[in-house]
């Protein structure tokens, strides 16, 4: 048995399922249970064959488990609902919800101060994503204008990514000021330019096949910066979790993004 007790909310979605599968087989995490609003019986079989209960109700799991770790990806308003139930216990989380509103990342720093316990929000864990993000932010103040396409599954649910508007957050507040983006005179199908963030033109694909994938564009006379990054499964992310799951107990206030973890200037 590991002496970091775990549980897993969103569990049915596919990356709590990567989450379990992967916490099973490190041997300083005991997996307590998974929460699931649809969950079905009382017990959740992993990929390895070992079973671990299954909850429909958090503050039930939450008792009746005692987690040192809550681990959520799911949907924002399940997120903000989750945050006012764990943390005044004292439990630890780990996000992965994406695009969570300014107003539950306040609450979800107010509740961590309060209770004087960690939390990680990250808007992406895969270790070279978070790199390219860094690099993004490096380059920056060097170029006057810049694009950021980000490819996804079809059944990604929101647009752009977190992880998009995360990069284009984090290179507008390293060059201190909004990219320059050229307006086109005429667009025969209105949309075709993309969504824009301080000047940062974001672009978002959907199609089945994909997993996760970013490129940032960097675009000056006489040439072109290109940083890439995919994810050609959701293995890719779980060093990132178990690296935070492992991180969050030291911790008493939120840390935003895996950077601080990595030895990285967010």
């Amino acid at each position: 048995m590991g002496n970091i007790r775990v549980l897993v909310t969103g569990a049915s979605g596919r990356m709590a399922r990567e989450v379990l599968a992967a916490a099973a087989q490190e041997p300083d995490l005991s997996l307590v249970g998974a929460v699931s609003r649809k969950a079905e019986g009382d017990a959740l079989t992993l990929t390895n064959g070992a079973s671990v209960p299954l909850y429909n109700d958090l503050a039930a799991s939450l008792a009746e488990s005692r987690p040192d770790v809550l681990v959520d990806f799911s949907h924002p308003d399940a997120t903000a609902q989750a945050i006012r139930v764990t943390l005044p216990r004292g439990v630890a989380m780990v996000i992965g919800t994406s695009n969570l509103g300014d107003a539950t990342v306040s609450e979800l720093r107010g509740l961590c101060e309060e209770h004087k316990v960690g939390a990680i929000w990250a808007p992406n864990f895969a270790v070279g994503a978070v790199l390219l993000m860094h690099l993004a932010r490096l380059a920056a103040p060097h170029f006057e204008s810049a694009e950021i396409i980000e490819l996804h599954h079809d059944a990604k649910a929101d647009a752009p990514s977190g992880t998009a508007l995360a990069t284009a957050q984090g290179m507008v507040a390293a060059r201190e000021r909004p990219f320059t983006r050229h307006q086109t005179q005429k667009q025969t199908l209105p949309g075709t330019r993309g969504g824009d963030w301080e000047g940062v033109g974001i672009h978002s694909v959907r199609l089945p096949g994909l997993v996760a994938h970013q490129e940032v564009l960097f675009g000056a006379r006489g040439q072109v910066l290109t940083l890439r990054h995919d994810s050609l499964s959701r293995e890719s992310f779980m060093p990132g979790v178990l690296m935070a799951i492992r991180a969050v107990r030291s911790l008493d206030r939120l840390v935003v993004g895996l950077e601080p973890l990595l030895g990285l200037s967010a």
